[in-house]
């Protein structure tokens, strides 16, 4: 059997053709419906923008197990595994949950509830945790119970992670498709590398979860025409969270073949690179960062660790002077630099530019943070191809004073005691600090979240 990358390629193109073509219909279908609910105090955007983009990643996900199902490189997957079914079980149960959630806003705990089903079904059907490696014991047999409850919270867990930083447009799909690209060069590399066969499913997880990520961005990157919903977000949570219950405990150390002696020096020694269950959890580090900070933040305030609330990290960035695109940006490069620097040092845990490279990097996240009024001016040959934010101004002085508006509320005096004009058909109005709608967010010291209705609404 050949190496299938084209075959991946091609699940993951169809995935995501599938999905793009299908947010523009899913979109229009959500403004028919009402799915565009009133702005809230702690969201971003400034503008009523529909939901229900799940509906066109789901459409995504059974496009990529079908295409999948038919491949020849593929197929085996299907026939020696009955995950691929799992998945599509437990990913159809949280999908409804989630589409009724957009639409009617149901209770957290009912939520809640819905995603331990919706793990238990994938639990019936085979997909769990049988065993773990533990460092300096080996592997490590579980029983029925303890299998399931591992399972049930790290799907629950990575669900909740990925929806709590669902708050920016392009922010989710982008740090899960970063998540899941990492994820994909590990498994692949077991599978293939080592000739591991219980990692295929996991892979073929990770490709088709790249495809919704990516056919979805183009439709969500700011600013936004429409939103995934907890609809997509507990859906590629729980994507992803099926792909490291996968191939967490199905490495046999003594098939890699790299040391001698028993089973337990080999999981010791090995450690850096048997880390299935380890890897995703640095994946989704920084969502999960901004659960636990957001769970002891409300309960320091006595507040339900389920209200809603503008601290996340995402709105942190905002409040120190960021743009939104900045801020995605921020984060999608903590998100690269946690996971493919965990993946670069299962690999060569021995190498110590590895550690340096990632030393250096944060060092640079860090200078970024501290840099939020920095706005990067391409070149003059590739002005073209970039954002009018990022081209290089020409005539300043001509654009200023033709843009120039006055912002002096009407029967405010100037210096000299005379009565300044006040805003008319031809001289708008404008908000000091705020540019734009739909997302848009202040470059000025003023925070750019107004005293609004109170964020104690569900999610």
């Amino acid at each position: 059997m050949g190496q299938p990358v084209r075959d991946y390629l091609l699940t993951l193109c169809v995935t995501a053709a599938v999905t793009y073509l299908l947010t523009g219909p899913v979109r229009k279908f959500a403004i028919a419906v009402g799915a565009m609910p009133a702005i809230r105090a702690r969201d971003v955007h400034r503008e009523p923008t529909p939901r229900l983009g799940g509906i066109a990643m789901f459409g995504g996900l059974c496009a990529g197990l079908i295409v999948a199902d038919h491949l020849f490189n593929l197929n085996g997957v299907f026939e020696l595994s009955n995950e691929p079914r799992a998945l599509l079980s437990g990913a159809a149960l949280i999908w409804l949950i989630g589409v009724l959630d957009d639409k009617f806003e149901i209770d957290a705990l009912i939520k809640l509830g819905g995603q331990m089903i919706a793990a238990a079904v994938m639990v019936i059907q085979g997909l769990t945790i049988l065993w773990l490696p533990i460092p300096g014991i080996g592997t490590v047999a579980l029983t029925q119970w303890q299998g399931t409850l591992l399972t049930v919270a790290l799907v629950v867990i990575t669900i909740n992670a990925v929806n709590f930083v669902d708050g920016l447009d392009g922010l989710a799909a982008g740090m899960v498709c970063i998540a899941s690209a990492a994820f994909f060069l590990y498994t692949y590399r077991l599978w293939y590398g080592y000739g591991i066969e219980a990692a295929a499913p996991a892979t073929l997880f990770a490709a088709i979860l790249m495809g919704m990520c990516l056919g979805f961005l183009p439709h969500n990157m700011h600013p936004a025409r429409i939103f995934m919903g907890d609809s997509g977000s507990m859906l590629i949570g729980l994507v992803l969270a099926a792909g490291a219950i996968s191939v967490t405990g199905q490495v046999d150390p003594d098939a890699m073949k790299l040391f001698e002696g028993s089973e337990r020096q080999a999981t010791h020694a090995m450690l850096p690179v048997f880390i299935p269950l380890l890897l995703p959890l640095t994946i989704i580090a920084i969502p999960a960062a901004d659960l636990v900070l957001a769970i002891v933040r409300r309960t320091w305030n006595g507040q339900s660790p389920f209200a809603a609330d503008r601290g996340h990290l995402h709105h942190r960035l905002l409040e120190i002077g960021h743009s939104h695109s900045r801020s995605v940006l921020i984060m999608y490069f903590w998100s690269a630099l946690i996971a493919f620097g965990a993946v670069g040092y299962s690999v060569h845990s021995a190498s110590l530019w590895i550690v340096l490279v990632i030393v250096g990097l944060s060092a640079v996240g860090l200078v970024l943070l501290l840099m939020p009024r920095f706005t990067p001016r391409a070149p003059h040959w590739a002005e073209s191809f970039v954002p009018p934010r990022y081209r290089r101004r020409r005539q300043a002085g001509h654009e200023e004073s033709a843009d120039a508006v006055d912002v002096t509320p009407r029967g405010q005096q100037g210096p000299d005691g005379s009565h300044m004009a006040s805003p008319g058909p031809d001289r708008p109005s404008v908000s000091v600090g705020v540019s734009g709608v739909n997302g848009a967010t202040a470059i000025g010291p003023r925070s750019r979240f107004t005293d609004r209705d109170r964020a104690d609404s569900p999610r």
